[in-house]
């Protein structure tokens, strides 16, 4: 990705990319554990399969989908009711997704969250959910990342084509998924993917802060 290219449509990851919720994710994983299963496994266990949907993630450690949607269902309470504690905006964000807009590029939300958690990140971390057109999350009845279905439906919902348009994103799954879908990919390295691991998976674009959008995209 050069200076000046000619993008129309910016999508972004939440978690980790748009808002720093790692603890309040970590905390939500421990206190479902112990919840369950008395204790909590190492937090690596969790992060393995970061930025995936719940569902997958919690098929790791039950077997019936009973269980699974009990494990889900204590997670997001603990989630929802810690929101405001522990979940914090990332510094330059709303600054960057403003002059983004005023330049007219098209912003979008491609996430494996759900509506709803969704909806109570962008309120805690001051983002106003009109500042993007399109917010496609985990509640879609489509395949999720690494899928490329979710950036995808994304991009019909805009009427725009993958050559105009760039995913940002923290996780592996989001740079597999941006470069399936035949999008430009950005890693973001300020989330919590080791910047080894991501530049494993070879993205146009390595961000060390999310502004360095502005020095890239067309002004």
């Amino acid at each position: 990705m050069t200076p000046g290219l000619h993008v129309r449509s910016v999508l972004f990851d939440l978690d980790g990319t748009l808002v720093d919720s790692l603890d309040l994710i970590l905390e939500s994983f421990r206190h479902t554990m112990r919840v369950h299963f008395g204790k909590a496994p190492s937090d690596q266990m969790w992060l393995r399969t970061l930025g995936t949907p719940l569902r997958a993630q919690f098929r790791e450690v039950a077997d019936t989908d009973e269980e699974v949607q009990s494990l889900i269902d204590t997670y997001v309470e603990h989630n929802h009711r810690e929101h405001e504690r522990l979940i914090r905006p990332y510094e330059g964000v709303s600054e960057t997704l403003l002059a983004l807009r005023a330049r007219g590029l098209r912003l979008g939300v491609v996430t494996s969250k759900a509506l709803r958690g969704t909806e109570l990140s962008l309120a805690a971390c001051g983002l106003e959910p009109d500042w993007f057109e399109v917010v496609v999350t985990s509640d879609e009845p489509v395949p999720h990342k690494p899928d490329p279905a979710p950036l995808n439906l994304a991009l019909e919902r805009l009427g725009e084509g993958p050559e105009a348009a760039v995913y940002v994103g923290d996780s592996v799954w989001d740079i597999r998924a941006g470069r399936a879908a035949g999008m430009r990919t950005a890693a973001a390295l300020w989330g919590p993917f080791s910047p080894i691991e991501l530049a494993a998976e070879k993205p146009d674009l390595m961000l060390e802060e999310i502004s360095q959008l502005l020095d890239i995209l067309p002004s």
